[in-house]
C-alpha cells in the first residue's frame, strides 16, 4: 500500500512509508467531537495531523491552511457534547459553529458522526480510510 507522502523514507509502525513522508490530515467538527483525541493518536502513530478550530473562525477555509491530503471531519450532537463535557452553552451555540464548519464539511474527505463512538474506534476508522485512500 502507498500514501501521498514528501519526504525521505520512514517507518510507521511496521511499514515503511514510501519517499514523500506521512500524509497531513486537517482535523475539522464542533466542540468536544474528538478532534484534540483524535490527533494526539494519529500523531503517535506518525501522521502530520492538525485539529482545526474552524468552528470559531469566519475564514472559510481555514483548513485549508496547512494544504492537507485528507480532511476529516467529525460530527456530533449537542446531546452527546453534554455527555462528554459540562458545557454552559446550548444547542444555539452549536447551530452557529456547524454554520462556520459548513463549508469544510462539504470538503471533508471523511465524515463521522461520533455519538456513541469511543476515540479508539474512531481512530481505526480514519487510519483505515486514510490506507484505504492511498491504494
Amino acid at each position: 500500500m502507498t500514501l501521498r507522502f514528501r519526504s525521505e523514507r520512514r517507518w510507521i509502525g511496521r511499514r515503511v512509508l514510501p519517499p514523500a513522508g506521512p500524509p497531513r490530515v486537517a482535523v475539522v467538527g464542533p466542540c468536544a467531537a474528538g478532534k484534540s483525541t483524535l490527533v494526539a493518536k494519529l500523531r503517535r502513530y506518525g501522521i502530520e495531523a492538525h485539529s482545526v478550530a474552524q468552528e470559531h473562525s469566519n475564514v472559510p477555509q481555514m483548513y485549508l491552511q496547512r494544504d492537507p491530503d485528507y480532511v476529516v471531519y467529525l460530527d456530533v450532537s449537542h446531546e452527546e457534547i453534554t455527555r462528554r463535557r459540562r458545557v454552559g452553552w446550548g444547542s444555539v451555540r452549536l447551530e452557529r459553529q456547524l454554520d462556520r464548519l459548513r463549508r469544510a464539511r462539504e470538503d471533508a474527505d471523511l465524515i463521522i458522526h461520533t455519538d456513541g463512538l469511543g476515540a479508539n474506534e474512531i481512530y481505526r476508522r480514519v487510519l483505515q480510510f486514510i490506507w484505504k485512500g492511498a491504494d
